[in-house]
């Protein structure tokens, strides 16, 4: 296969960013199948060649399967890549199913997971040389109801399902250690029939390239992407009021407006910090009680309910996130003590997700400015700015922002993406230059292809 172009399908293909990986790495991406229509219209504007199958895997199985042995036409699939979505195994996931399932409002089993089901009957049938999926490490551990009515581990399944052919294994990657500005960690499965790819497992446990970053930078490694570096040169925004909130000639580099009362919560907020640990403004006291959280009885993590929103000291409404009562005077905002929280700028981003936009979601601020990231910052960060990509819909119709977010917030990086299937692609005798392997920061970053939705 050197030298030629391979063969790839992807499932839960939301708006294609990791798909952006796999052309990169040599493949053609034949057939993809997504469930929401306004997500697969951004995928099919970027990959016009590919077959774009919308909806619902299971009633789809069929029809991707046969529409992958045409576009073959004879060749053999080299590419599996699926990701099938994680809500009922993440922590959110799972901690809301458990609050729904102790309230009777849903069954003890998510039959999202059950996806897996479909995504094994497509790879039986078409044979593929190596099964790629990806989803949050909480899958290690999830449960599924197979088509017998046994209970069984969802890797398990994976395993019997594609038969004594295949070996395989998951494994936690952290996608910092791929030279990602952002610290996301993900499960990568990996199952292949190829008889190299076998024998690398079997020498080496992994079927995963080594890292090339590392946290210390030590053993070989380059220090961790930090924020500091992905976002350098990009102009300061203010969350304040319409006109300080967005650039006029950088499309997607703006950010929601934050009302009077948040913008005094994330403006007196410092480094590092949340705001539910800002100290008095008026008095100059620090040693009002900060906020914590522990797990209850039941170990669920509960946030403090009796952090003070007044001033110890002089008795002054402390900037922290609160609500007004009914008699004029406000208590404690519910929420966790990574909630209004500021990044950090020495080390990459934290984990991006569908709530990135949010100042109230998990550790989400800019680490110096007033403001949450700009989706032109995510792009940076996520590493979509490193690919031919447009945020356009195939159908011409406008592209908000709350689907782009979900697109980000669902996919996997594309550069450490890219790394993995690469590695995988060489050991297999695929590629005509390994050195593209580690290709560093400064390198591998370049201006984001112009977009086009208006700004």
């Amino acid at each position: 296969m050197k030298g030629e172009r391979r063969t790839a399908i992807s499932l839960f293909t939301s708006g294609g960013i990791g798909d952006l990986a796999i052309r990169a790495a040599g493949y053609d991406i034949l057939v993809s199948n997504e469930l929401h229509e306004d997500r697969h219209a951004v995928f099919a504007h970027n990959f016009p060649e590919t077959t774009a199958i919308t909806g619902d895997v299971r009633e789809h199985t069929a029809r991707i399967v046969e529409a992958t042995r045409e576009r073959l036409d004879g060749r053999p699939l080299d590419l599996l890549y699926a990701t099938p979505p994680c809500q009922g195994m993440s922590k959110n996931g799972r901690g809301k199913l458990l609050n729904a399932v102790r309230s009777g409002r849903k069954p003890a089993m998510d039959e999202r997971n059950r996806l897996i089901v479909p995504t094994m009957t497509i790879a039986r049938e078409l044979r593929p040389s190596v099964v790629l999926l990806e989803n949050v490490p909480e899958m290690e551990g999830t449960l599924i109801v197979d088509d017998d009515g046994e209970l069984v581990s969802i890797l398990d399944f994976i395993a019997s399902s594609l038969g004594d052919d295949y070996v395989g294994r998951a494994e936690v990657v952290e996608f910092a250690d791929y030279g990602v500005p952002q610290c996301r960690q993900r499960l990568i499965t990996v199952f292949t029939r190829d008889e190299r790819l076998k024998q690398r497992l079997e020498e080496a446990g992994s079927l995963l390239p080594r890292p090339t970053h590392s946290e210390s930078g030590s053993e070989g490694t380059r220090p961790w992407v930090t924020l500091r570096e992905a976002l350098a040169d990009v102009p300061p925004l203010d969350a304040r009021d319409a006109d300080s909130a967005r650039h006029d000639t950088i499309p997607f580099h703006r950010v929601p407006l934050l009302d009077e009362m948040k913008s005094w919560w994330v403006s007196h907020t410092p480094p590092e910090r949340s705001a539910f640990d800002n100290q008095c403004v008026a008095c100059g006291h620090d040693g009002n009680p900060t906020h914590v959280a522990r797990r209850n009885a039941e170990g669920i993590n509960r946030a403090s309910s009796t952090t003070p929103v007044y001033c110890e000291r002089c008795g002054e409404l402390l900037p922290r996130p609160s609500v007004e009562t009914a008699d004029g005077r406000r208590r404690l905002m519910k929420g966790f003590t990574s909630a209004y929280k500021r990044m950090s700028y020495d080390r990459p981003a934290s984990a991006l997700t569908r709530n990135l936009s949010y100042a109230c979601s998990d550790n989400k601020l800019h680490p110096e400015e007033h403001r949450v990231l700009s989706l032109y910052e995510a792009f940076r960060v996520h590493t979509v700015d490193r690919y031919d990509h447009e945020w356009q819909r195939a159908d011409g119709r406008k592209l908000n922002d709350k689907t782009v977010r979900e697109i980000i917030g669902e996919s996997i990086p594309p550069a450490g993406l890219e790394t993995i299937v690469r590695f995988v692609t060489e050991v297999s005798g695929g590629l005509d230059r390994p050195d593209t392997l580690d290709r560093p920061w400064s390198d591998s970053t370049r201006e984001p292809a112009a977009a086009t939705v208006a700004n």
